[in-house]
Order: C-alpha cells, then sequence, then structure tokens
C-alpha cells in the first residue's frame, strides 16, 4: 500500500470521527435553539478543528508551528467547506422536513467536498 492510499484512508477515518463531532455539535446546537444554518457553521468549524487535530497527529506531519497550521489548514479547506455546506443547504432545501435531515445533509456535505479537502491537506498545509 503506497503512502498517499494510507494517508487517504487515514483522512476518511479521520473524516468520520469528523462527521461524528459535527452531528453531535449541530444536534445540541439545534436542541438549543438554533437554526439549522447558523448551528451548521458552529458544527462545521468543530469538525474542522477536530480533524485538523488528529490528521496534524495521524495522517500527516506537522509542518509548521500550530496556530500557524491551524490557520492555513482553515482557509485550505474552504473551498471543501464551500462544497460542503452548499451540498448541506441544497439537501435541507430540497427534501421534506425531517429529524434525521441534519444529519443527512452534514453526510452528503462531507462526501462532497472529502477530496478537495484531502488534496488541499496534502498539498497546501502539510507539505513537506
Amino acid at each position: 500500500m503506497t503512502r498517499v492510499v494510507r494517508q487517504l484512508l487515514r483522512f476518511v477515518v479521520i473524516g468520520a470521527i469528523g462527521f461524528g463531532a459535527d452531528v453531535a455539535v449541530l444536534y445540541g446546537a439545534l436542541a438549543l435553539g438554533s437554526g439549522p444554518y447558523p448551528g451548521r457553521l458552529l458544527s462545521f468549524l468543530t469538525a474542522v478543528w477536530v480533524t485538523w487535530r488528529l490528521n496534524r497527529r495521524y495522517t500527516f506531519a506537522p509542518t509548521a508551528a500550530p496556530w500557524r497550521e491551524w490557520w492555513r489548514y482553515l482557509a485550505a479547506m474552504s473551498g471543501g467547506a464551500a462544497l460542503n455546506l452548499a451540498a448541506y443547504w441544497l439537501t435541507l432545501w430540497c427534501l421534506a422536513p425531517a429529524l434525521w435531515l441534519p444529519a443527512l445533509g452534514v453526510a452528503v456535505g462531507s462526501l462532497a467536498g472529502m477530496l478537495v479537502n484531502f488534496l488541499s491537506a496534502k498539498l497546501f498545509v502539510f507539505k513537506s
């Protein structure tokens, strides 16, 4: 198995952990009265932080001081974030409201942005 394939597999597993954090924070925000869009922004930022910490440790070697790298990671994830949040919004807009719909929107959004985010992380943030 090549190094890139190992990194991609780790990135996918960590993405699943980030998905769990994303959904948990989103439903927590919804329970506290947030709407599905403000809650999603909070949950998305949480997921980005969780995945950055885990990818930094298990997928890619750190390449800069933590806070500098965090800001680069956040900026690099903006392309995937645009796809992710657009897919989330479109999912909520196209389907009838249901308790499970925000989680489905997060899943659709996560899949939509995954490849862009992997390439951004590998080629920009953690480039050696």
